[in-house]
């Protein structure tokens, strides 16, 4: 087909939208006596009559009405091609914000934004530290970052690390002093280091494998944070016991200023996702940042 010819279609689609010659010549950019020419000249072309037209409106014939319902969806499928087109030509540019867990920020989102800002000048990234479940809708988020196990159902989520393999720690002077429990249900005889969640107000149980599943046992002690960082420097300066990322701990397991115990029985937990609401808002500058993200790698088996 022709290029004048697409175009011959494409304006009768026009008028038979608006039903009027008039309107559909001011939406075309072009005279009434140009449209209505280019429509006769469609006509003669097909052999059929299109439109029916009276002093009071226009509106399709039966062969016009059946070329409308094969070029009407023909039409808007060629309209979002080249939308699709358009987004190739569109910088990343704008701001992205990104609510997130102290641990998952440092660990996966700072590594690849500093690998991604250099790359578009026109695009900003801002973290938002928080431990709550935030509606990243209702609160004008971008996207959330949460375990797997967190995320609501009607999210759309995305996989940004492995398993995260965790670990109870102490420091060699409190383990001296209390001794290292060899059984979970030991921990109930030692000062333990809590993490409180903002959303629920609750104390985070800590995920155990006892009898083979996995078991969250409440724990207890003099000191209760709402940050993981802090629980290390507790567990650091001696306070208790302390459950942590691994990935977080093992410079100081390697020195030897922090010991790890209970291992068989601590399981990873679930990686980190990024959700948010409808992939059909993202922008060229999201789609970028949530490339950058995405985990490749297979999950890690449970330990």
């Amino acid at each position: 087909m022709r290029r004048e010819e697409i175009a011959d279609l494409a304006a009768f689609h026009v008028v038979a939208e608006q039903r009027s010659f008039t309107k559909a010549a001011a939406k075309l950019g072009i005279s009434q006596s140009t449209l209505s020419q280019i429509v006769k000249r469609l006509e003669e072309r097909l052999g059929v009559l299109l439109v029916a037209r009276t002093t009071r409106s226009v509106a399709p014939t039966e062969a016009g009405k059946r070329l409308l319902a094969t070029l009407g969806p023909t039409l808007r499928e060629l309209d979002q091609s080249i939308e699709m087109l358009a987004e190739f030509r569109e910088t990343p540019a704008g701001t992205i914000r990104i609510t997130s867990v102290e641990h998952a920020a440092r660990t996966i989102l700072s590594p690849a934004i500093a690998k991604l800002l250099p790359q578009y000048p026109g695009l900003n990234v801002e973290i938002f530290i928080d431990y709550s479940l935030a509606d990243v809708v209702a609160d004008n988020f971008d996207a959330g970052v949460r375990l797997g196990s967190q995320v609501a159902k009607d999210m759309i989520a995305v996989r940004i690390s492995p398993d995260i393999a965790m670990a109870i720690v102490g420091s060699p002077d409190y383990l001296r002093l209390r001794g290292a429990p060899l059984e979970p249900n030991e921990l109930t005889e030692h000062r333990c280091i809590n993490l409180r969640l903002p959303t629920s107000n609750k104390l985070y149980a800590w995920n155990l494998k006892i009898g083979g599943r996995i078991v969250g046992v409440s724990v207890e002690g003099q000191a209760t944070y709402n940050s993981i960082d802090l629980i290390l420097d507790a567990a650091l300066a001696g306070v208790g016991l302390g459950l942590l990322p691994l990935d977080q701990v093992q410079a100081h397991l390697d020195r030897g200023v922090l010991v790890s115990v209970l291992d068989v029985f601590v399981p990873p937990l679930p990686g980190y996702y990024l959700y948010y609401a409808n992939r059909r808002l993202n922008s060229s500058a999201f789609r970028v940042v949530v490339d950058a993200l995405r985990y490749r790698g297979e999950p890690a088996a449970e330990g």
